[in-house]
């Protein structure tokens, strides 16, 4: 019976194929048939061959049949070798058996049938062996004495079969004949089975070496491991087309490391002309080649010669992925592309396997694709591979993130390389999509704008390319975000969700009931971020297909109406905004750039829709005023957007210009009559009107009847059936009505031009002697008259700054001196009303609980100096300020030295002193935010009064002019825009404290993105490059007259403030817009050479395409020139900082270095117009700042600390108490501890950068940095002994900071120079520690001094000090038996003293037994002082004896 055959681990896979086509060629036969068959087919033949084989149990058979086993193979075997051994003939018979076995063969059926495995005749149950049977060969393989002579007459068989076909039952002769090698239990002759085996590769065909080579590992021993890789690597090198089954026998050898190296580098050498799908197995062969010393290395060449063709899908796979994206699966045809696209998985499949099992290969990677340098040399392969390695292995998760972000940072990724990425290699992300989101969340994080983007982007990316589940996470990461409560990840996640609604709205309305969510976290949004979201849920809601989204439609209409009608005021402004914003997708005009897709206009139920929207938020706002206002404001944005049908727009208008009209126009020959506390008047009308045709705007009556009207008491004058309006709602009102008039007539405001030059109805508002005889109430409706006034004179600005029309730029102008005329009048009203609260003007939420900053009245000399510590002002758009405040706030930043002032300046500035008054930047929030369009006006020439003095005759022609205050004015309101919108995060310091006020009154400008800002900043640079030349003229001409003085005694002091500010608002505004961080990014490239070319022109006629560098140096010497007359020291420092950013845009930005090194020591050096800076916290600042740009930037930092410490300083010891040093007078006695502040942390700072070397470098190299260190410890010495002369806790603590940090560097840097410069600098060496020795003793008494006054902020510093000394004792004690001159060092103890030197006693001043003991057990530290003293004493060969000192630190 036959038995089952069943293969098991140890047999070969390929022999399975035999032993399987053996079977089926013969089906299973009844015991009784096959023993009949068997007598018919045995072999007959005398041979000694035949017998021995039937004496040992194996029957021959002929043709088809298989060879039989009656005994266990085993036995076989034994019997076999036993009766071989025990002839008579032995060892001839063995000739004699091989030779039979050679005649047996000769027949091809004979010879396959001992290939093939023999048929077992026992039963199952009787074997004792394996289940399955060897072949005939195999078995005589398998007795050591036949092997060598069948294994010869096998390979001297094979090449008969090399060039044959397969038979007809698919057998390959030659693949048959090999497998007979494989697994044997031994091989006698090991070296000549390997010798022939490689002839006989040698000169097989290709498909037969493919075969050969493979089985290699299952035939030879260990002991040929080595000459069998060596052979294959000359094979290698040889056939390219045997490269991968070369490289897998190769992994699966023992083989020496070197020949792995190397056949690595021929392998990467060829790495571009291999075949994609042989790169897996290569790649796998390099990976585990690697080792950890050239893991680097090797990886960077793997890189860079795998060629991008090897890993991008081709553009065929890509077309057919991207039309079976929408199926959510990629179809295998088994073509081409698809076996690319495979073989391409299968690549970043054997690459993941390395980097999650081999912490080397994946830090190995991540360390190569950090050392790539160039931008251009980025690939696709390096982003796939970050993001593999940041998904697969965990314990390099940091570290990618770090290197990614760096990467980011430098823009070496850029976003056409991450889309790229996706695009190419989609399939293979979606595996790592969770990890993907997780970096992606990582990075929203950030508060940088570059990571933060780049986070967003692979949001993008995953959402575009990956499938519906994938999209699903990446919307609900979003919403988490959203509902997050930190605002850069709320607006960065608000804004990827709006992208996403743009690039796939049907996807995302299967993700909207994650959207609808974070309608539940309104109230942790800021009024941006809400009509953000709701216009995302209307645009999901209103799109082209309605019917699937009816249901999201239904929920919106719930949402807004509840909000709407709710009585909590925050809900109620919430639904007016949604509403409007909802109205702006419903009322789309065709024109616009929505997502949605409508016809050119309104049909009559979406029409309806929309009127009975509007007139719903209407209704249910007008009992409010704020409600009124915000709805105003957002219909009048939704306009400004131009997002709405003209249909819509007309009956908007219509509505708009009669309710407008009804509510706050009359005529103006028409005084209101009533129980006015003030007599209302028609003021501020720029023209004079008939008695017929006038209008005014009735604001005084309409505030009288809001603040003043008691019950039952209303105004007689108005009719019965007229609607009273709040006069909050002035100002909104009318930019709606303007945007609605200028929408429908492109621009042209002739409709409502009356309303520039019209009066208002008011009282004589000039506050005169009756300012102190008016009640609290009536101070406080004056002030809100005249914030009112005001804000509708800003938003009357904001409608006609455009005009063309020379005579309506002249009344805008006019209308500019009004509002500055106002502020001065304003300003004397606040500062008598210290608790007033004025009327809301802008109304968004942040609005809700704003108010005044605290204490707004103050005298002018306390103002003065708060003023200079809140320079930085960050509230609303505009600065209001009044030619009265400028003159009192700049006198206070450049007032001249009593010794330079004139006898009017004097008055003047005591008058001033006298005065009570306000800041009005404290109130900005009341103020009407001004449009970025207002600053066109910036286009009017600047003539100031200076000049008109001297051309009185050209007063005839109506030049219109732009005055100083109104220049300063606007210039104060574009930085602090200019501030909000291009300043980083990070570095705002909002002027109030709440959360949210950053951003009030900047509502409007936050509808537009920070590159529109930049780009309007850019077109205005011309008219401010004119008016900052013209002011620099302006103190040329003055410092001409004053001979050199740009303050002299002529000098009008107003004016001259008033130019100065105007220049540093300038400087700052340019300084502002050249350091915004978005010119990194490459889309605003374009924009940042258009701002160049600006300022490049101003020197020479304008080139196109100019290179950026040369822009940059144009730029760079245009700016410079402006150094000379620069009025303030915050100009100077705003200047400078200018000169540096703009350097650092350069590709070689040390070349400048020189230059703002030389400007900042020039502003140094310079006598300011100040004295009371010296004690202002923002003067000290930017004194700090100065001082450190010097150092920085100076070639020599050493001689520059040198020449402050040793030069200025003591001319400043030398002079006069309140005097300054003659060299740098911003050096003052209040100054210093800013210098000795900054020189010591340079210093430490410079020593610690410098290496230390090695006893290797060359003799000079020695030479020059112990020169270095000389230098260094003289600076250090001097700046030390100043403390004896200025004792002050600040620079007693800057001593024992860096003090311990310059030891500490001391020891790391210079110590390792010393050990080997002793032997050849043998006295420069002692020098230098001479030198240190004093150093360091007078640190030891700062720290006595600092014990003995009980100063806990001193004594902080006390111990890290002396333990620094006491390392310092025995590192110098080491250097010295190292240059074995161990006999030089002695120790002794050393007294503490105070800084002048003088013995600090001891608590008891007699010196008992127990004291001694005490000294005798001091502390280690103060021995180590001791020891300190004593190394130096040691280095100076004991010139010095301090042995009877004592230490008192043992108490």
């Amino acid at each position: 019976m036959v038995s089952k055959r069943s293969l098991s681990k140890s047999e070969e896979d390929k022999e399975s194929l035999t032993e399987d086509a053996s079977k089926a060629r013969k089906p299973p036969l009844s015991k009784k048939t096959k023993k009949s068959h068997v007598h018919n087919e045995v072999e007959e033949n005398d041979s000694v061959f035949v017998e021995l084989l039937k004496t040992s149990g194996i029957i021959l058979k002929t043709g088809e049949s298989q060879n039989q086993l009656a005994v266990d193979q085993v036995v076989f075997q034994k019997k076999l070798y036993q009766t071989l051994r025990k002839h008579p003939s032995y060892p001839q018979i063995i000739e004699e058996f091989v030779s039979g076995l050679e005649s047996y063969i000769e027949d091809q059926d004979c010879f396959r049938n001992c290939l093939l495995s023999c048929e077992r005749l026992q039963d199952e149950e009787a074997s004792t062996g394996t289940l399955y049977s060897k072949s005939l060969i195999k078995l005589l393989l398998g007795i050591d004495v036949l092997q060598p002579a069948v294994i010869k007459t096998l390979f001297e068989k094979l090449p008969e079969f090399l060039f044959e076909n397969r038979n007809g039952d698919g057998i390959s002769m030659p693949r048959l004949i090999l497998s007979q090698l494989k697994w044997l239990d031994r091989v006698v002759d090991s070296k000549d089975l390997t010798t022939k085996i490689m002839q006989l590769i040698s000169i097989a065909p290709l498909p037969l070496q493919h075969d050969f080579i493979t089985s290699l590992p299952e035939i030879l021993g260990d002991s040929q491991h080595a000459d069998v890789g060596k052979e294959l690597s000359d094979l290698l090198m040889e056939n390219t087309a045997l490269t991968v089954p070369i490289l897998d026998v190769l992994s699966s050898l023992q083989l020496d490391p070197k020949l792995l190296s190397k056949v690595c580098q021929l392998v990467m050498a060829k790495l571009s002309a291999v075949k994609l799908e042989d790169l897996p197995v290569i790649i796998r062969f390099i990976l585990r080649a690697i080792t950890a010393t050239d893991a680097v290395q090797v990886i960077s060449e793997l890189r860079e010669q795998l060629d991008l063709q090897h890993c991008v899908l081709p553009s065929q796979l890509q077309a057919s992925q991207s039309k079976l994206k929408s199926k959510g699966r990629i179809s295998s045809s088994g073509n081409q592309e698809s076996s690319d696209q495979d073989c391409v998985i299968l690549l970043f499949d054997v690459i993941k396997s390395a980097v999650r099992y081999e912490k080397t290969i994946s830090e190995a990677w991540i360390k190569a694709i950090e050392n790539i340098a160039s931008v251009s040399d980025h690939k696709i392969f390096d982003m796939v591979m970050l993001l593999i390695i940041y998904s697969t292995n965990t314990q390099t998760k940091k570290y990618t993130e770090r290197v990614l972000r760096s990467k980011i940072r430098s823009g070496c990724i850029q976003e056409q390389l991450l889309q790229s990425t996706f695009c190419t290699h989609s399939l293979v992300l979606k595996d790592v999509c969770p990890s993907i989101l997780s970096l992606a969340q990582s990075l929203l994080h950030s508060l940088e704008q570059s990571i933060n983007s780049f986070g967003s982007l692979l949001y993008k990316h995953a959402f575009k390319f990956f499938d519906a589940y994938c999209q699903q996470e990446v919307v609900g990461a979003l919403v988490t975000h959203i509902c997050s409560g930190n605002d850069t990840e709320v607006d960065t996640a608000l804004d990827v969700v709006l992208d996403l609604v743009v690039l796939n709205l049907a996807a995302m309305r299967l993700n909207a009931v994650f959207v609808k969510g974070i309608l539940d976290y309104l109230n942790n949004l800021s009024p941006q971020q809400i009509r953000k979201l709701f216009y995302i849920l209307s645009t999901l809601a209103f799109s082209k297909e309605q019917a699937a989204s009816n249901h999201i439609q239904d929920d919106m209409h719930l949402v807004i109406r509840k909000q709407l009608s709710s009585t909590v005021l925050r809900y109620k402004l919430i639904g007016i905004i949604g509403a409007v914003t909802m109205v702006g997708i419903m009322a789309a005009d065709s024109g616009s750039s929505s997502v949605t897709q409508r016809k050119a206009d309104l049909s009559n139920e979406e029409y309806t829709q929309v009127t009975s929207l509007l007139q719903l938020v209407h209704s249910c706002s007008e009992q409010s005023p704020q409600a009124s206002a915000l709805y105003y404001d957002e219909f009048a944005n939704l306009i400004q957007g131009g997002k709405v049908a003209p249909k819509a727009l007309e009956w908007a208008g219509q509505t708009i210009l009669t309710n407008f009209q009804d509510a706050f126009v009359l005529d103006s020959c028409v005084v209101p009559e009533g129980d006015y506390p003030f007599p209302v008047k028609a003021l501020y009308g720029l023209e004079e009107y008939s008695s017929q045709d006038g209008i005014a705007i009735n604001l005084l009556p309409l505030l009288f009847s809001q603040d003043f009207a008691k019950d039952g008491d209303r105004m007689t004058s108005h009719k019965s059936g007229q609607k009273l309006v709040s006069p909050l709602c002035l100002a909104s009102y009318f930019r709606l009505l303007r945007l609605c008039v200028e929408k429908q007539h492109d621009g042209n405001l002739e409709e409502i031009d009356g309303l520039l030059d019209c009066p208002i109805f008011l009282t004589d508002l000039e506050p005169g002697e009756k300012l102190e005889s008016m009640s609290v109430k009536e101070h406080s409706f004056m002030c809100s008259l005249i914030f009112l006034t005001l804000n509708w004179f800003r938003e009357i600005v904001n409608a006609f700054c455009q005009q063309t029309s020379p005579e309506m730029k002249g009344k805008v102008l006019t209308r500019l001196k009004h509002i500055i005329k106002l502020q001065g009048i304003l300003e004397k009203y606040l500062a008598v009303t210290p608790d007033y609260v004025p009327p809301l003007a802008n109304f968004d939420l942040e609005t809700l609980d704003a108010t005044p900053h605290t204490s707004t009245a103050i005298s002018a000399k306390t103002r003065v100096i708060g003023k200079k510590g809140g320079r930085k002002r960050k509230a609303d758009g505009s600065k209001p300020s009044s030619p009265d405040t400028l003159s009192k706030e700049d006198t206070s930043e450049c007032d001249p030295t009593p010794s330079d002032r004139s006898q009017p300046e004097k008055e003047f500035t005591k008058k001033e002193e006298e005065k009570t008054s306000v800041l009005l930047q404290n109130y900005s929030a009341f103020f009407r935010e001004l449009d970025i369009e207002v600053f066109s006006i910036l286009h009017c020439g600047l003539v100031t009064k200076f000049i008109l003095d001297t051309e009185m005759h050209t007063e005839a022609t109506e030049v219109v002019q732009l005055e100083p205050p109104e220049l300063l004015f606007l210039l104060e309101d574009l930085a602090q825009k200019l501030e909000n919108m291009l300043t980083p995060a990070a570095k705002r310091v909002p002027f109030f404290k709440s959360k949210g006020n950053w951003n009030i009154g900047f509502s409007h400008l936050h509808q537009r993105s920070a590159q529109e800002i930049a780009h309007c900043i850019v077109q205005l640079l011309t008219p401010m490059c004119n008016h900052l030349e013209n002011i620099h003229n302006y103190f040329q001409c003055l410092a001409g007259e004053n001979r050199g003085v740009v303050d002299g005694p002529g000098t009008k002091v107003q004016e001259y403030q008033i130019m100065s500010s105007c220049y540093q608002r300038l400087l700052q505004i340019f300084y502002g817009l050249f350091a915004w961080r978005g010119f990194f990014q490459p889309e605003n490239h374009n924009l940042l050479n258009s701002a160049l070319e600006v300022l490049a022109s101003r020197l020479k006629q304008r080139e196109h395409d100019q290179p950026l560098e040369e822009l940059l140096s144009q730029s760079f010497h245009y700016l410079q020139n402006f150094h000379h007359n620069i009025p303030n020291f915050q100009c100077a420092i705003y200047l400078i900082r200018l000169l540096m950013v703009i350097s650092e845009k350069s590709a070689a930005p040390t070349q400048r270095k020189e230059k703002i090194a030389s400007l900042a020591k020039q502003f140094l050096c310079r006598v300011w117009p100040s004295e009371e800076k010296g004690r202002s916290s923002t003067f000290n600042d930017q004194l700090h700042a100065l001082l450190c740009i010097y150092l920085e930037h100076t070639d020599s930092v050493l001689k520059a600390i040198e020449e402050i410490a040793g030069v200025g300083v003591p001319e400043l010891i030398n002079s006069a108490k309140d005097a300054y040093s003659s060299t740098f007078p911003t050096l003052t006695r209040h100054t210093f501890v800013i210098f000795f502040r900054v020189t010591m942390a340079e210093l430490e700072k410079t020593v610690k950068g410098l290496q230390a070397g090695t006893a290797a470098d060359p003799q000079q190299i020695h030479e020059e940095k112990l020169l270095y260190w000389n230098m260094a410890v003289r600076d250090f010495s001097i700046l030390l002994n100043l403390i004896k002369v200025f004792d002050s806790h600040p620079v007693l603590h800057v001593c024992l900071k860096y003090g311990r940090l310059f030891v500490e560097a001391f020891l790391k840097q210079c110590m390792p120079l010393l050990d080997f410069s002793f032997r050849k600098h043998r006295e420069d060496v002692l020098s230098l520690l001479e030198t240190f020795q004093l150093d360091t003793r007078l640190l030891h008494h700062l720290c006595g001094h600092s014990k003995i006054h009980q100063d806990m902020r001193l004594t902080k510093h006390v111990p890290l000090l002396k333990k620094t000394l006491e390392l310092l004792v025995y590192r110098v004690e080491a250097m010295l038996i190292l240059n074995n001159c161990q006999e030089a060092f002695w120790l002794g103890n050393l007294k503490n003293r105070d800084l002048q030197g003088e013995e600090i006693m001891s608590q008891n001043s007699q010196e008992s037994t127990a004291d001694e003991s005490e000294d005798d057990t001091s502390s280690q530290v103060s021995k180590s002082k001791a020891k300190e003293e004593e190394e130096d004493e040691a280095s100076d060969e004991g010139k010095e004896q301090d042995s009877d000192e004592s230490d008192d630190d043992s108490d």
